[in-house]
């Protein structure tokens, strides 16, 4: 993907997918400690996770991150869409909205066919990029590992 460039009121920001950019660190630090789906999450296992995945960072002018997401995806037929964020400071700027138009952008153009996410919050953003309730949620099922599930 090409580098991305954001106006906002608060300066330029940059979404890129380029996987030397992302601080780690500051990820790790976000899932594990402020959101509400990775709450306590290892810092091994979101690093490991990120290492397997297409990743967005969002980086404030000086280059540090100021919000991420993450596709889990084979690249073509399918992704499952998660662990979006903006920092705090960040908020407010739109830039949630320009990454999930990047991400939109960056599936459409390769053609995946596919992407589901869950959210508990943030519906009407999702929707808004085309995401809806599953057409038909009784052909989906999951399994969740009783010690594994929530690591």
């Amino acid at each position: 993907m090409d580098i991305v460039s954001i106006e906002s009121p608060h300066g330029m920001y940059e979404i890129d997918t380029d996987p030397a950019r992302i601080d780690i660190d500051a990820v790790v630090a976000y899932l594990s400690n402020e959101s509400y789906w990775a709450k306590g999450r290892r810092a091994h296992v979101i690093a490991q996770s990120i290492e397997n995945s297409l990743n967005f960072g969002l980086y404030a002018e000086d280059g540090s991150l100021a919000g991420f997401a993450r596709l889990v995806t084979d690249g073509i037929t399918f992704g499952w869409l998660c662990d979006v964020f903006v920092l705090e400071q960040h908020r407010g700027n739109g830039l949630g909205k320009a990454m999930m138009q990047a991400v939109t952008d960056h599936a459409d153009s390769t053609g995946l066919g596919r992407i589901i996410l869950a959210t508990r919050d943030a519906h009407g953003l999702y929707a808004s990029y085309g995401f809806e309730n599953m057409t038909d949620p009784t052909k989906w099922l999951d399994r969740l590992h009783p010690k594994l599930a929530n690591r």
